[in-house]
């Protein structure tokens, strides 16, 4: 096959050979390139999705990786999340900035957020005729989208959850965020499903742990996966801790195959924070931080290699 002349000039710019013989070089040129395409708009670049996996409190890691994407300039055109993903990519794509999404985490506790899984006691489940419901979760999701649709965002967004009476993923991409946001955190077992156009909705988690195939079918060309790991193994404390650690499990199980679907994947190392474990959601925030800036010039050269052809049209 017969490459164009540009084609193979963008490819020998961005070969680990020629780096080692051009360092300073080509540092110049892949900078010179990279400003190129994170400048770009598509269709003269690939479009970029992101993709922002369950986790609980683990899951506030994405906010550091969302922290290093904007330093790096990497450039996001699509956001899918699934429960905690769900949240910080909704509010992302809402237009809040990271500094914003930042001061949520570090107020979690003054949130309350905590409480809607300390209140869960053995005794407390045995005696409940139905379901309990996430009051202070839900009035945070009310308060800061209930005015806000699909529509509305500044980016393209994407969430899931799973039809507790079917299995069936379901995937928001129109309508009302609240109620979508909502169901995609939505803990099957102990919370209430929720109600939303004739179907009964629980976390997305047990269904879709990281939306990659969310993110492509909003349009994306290109996908990054940010994916939080779940807690090292333990024998769980009580009721809610042994629910959420099956769904970890499952969840985990899940993430196996859909980080192969995924064009990078960044794994933000938070195994010693529990899901429910609100308190630490700085923790993982910077945990995110950390792990991101370590792997941003690995994905910025894999998107650099994708967008390859794309680039030489317009040497």
């Amino acid at each position: 096959m017969k490459f164009p002349r540009n084609l193979l000039l963008v490819l020998l710019l961005l070969s680990p050979a020629f780096c080692a013989a051009q360092d300073s070089d080509d540092e110049i040129l892949r900078d010179a390139l990279w400003t190129r395409l994170a400048l770009a708009k598509p269709p003269a670049r690939p479009t970029v999705g992101l993709a922002l996996s369950g986790g609980g409190a683990r899951g506030f890691a994405h906010t550091g990786v969302l922290e290093s994407l904007e330093y790096a300039g990497f450039p996001v055109d699509y956001v899918a999340g699934t429960s905690m993903g769900a949240l910080i990519g909704a509010l992302y794509s809402s237009g809040l900035s990271v500094e914003e999404i930042w001061k949520f985490g570090l107020e979690a506790s003054d949130l309350k957020v905590s409480r809607d899984f300390r209140s869960i006691g053995l005794v407390r489940l045995l005696i409940s005729d139905k379901l309990l419901t996430p009051a202070h979760i839900n009035k945070f999701i009310q308060d800061r989208f209930g005015a806000l649709t699909f529509e509305k965002l500044e980016k393209p967004f994407a969430c899931s959850a799973m039809d507790i009476r079917t299995g069936e993923k379901i995937v928001f991409t129109e309508g009302e965020l609240a109620p979508a946001v909502r169901a995609s955190v939505n803990l099957p077992g102990i919370f209430a499903p929720v109600e939303y156009r004739q179907r009964y909705l629980v976390d997305g988690g047990v269904v879709d742990f990281i939306p990659v195939d969310s993110a492509r079918d909003l349009g994306a060309d290109w996908v990054l996966a940010s994916v939080t790991d779940r807690a090292a193994e333990r024998m769980p404390e009580n009721v809610l801790m042994s629910l959420l650690q099956v769904i970890d499990i499952r969840g985990s199980l899940l993430a196996r195959s859909a980080e192969k679907k995924a064009d990078f994947v960044i794994k933000p190392v938070v195994t010693d924070i529990s899901v429910a474990d609100f308190e630490r959601c700085g923790d993982a925030g910077e945990a995110g931080v950390m792990e991101a800036s370590r792997r941003i010039d690995a994905a910025k050269e894999a998107l650099l290699i994708f967008s390859g052809p794309r680039l030489a049209e317009k040497l």
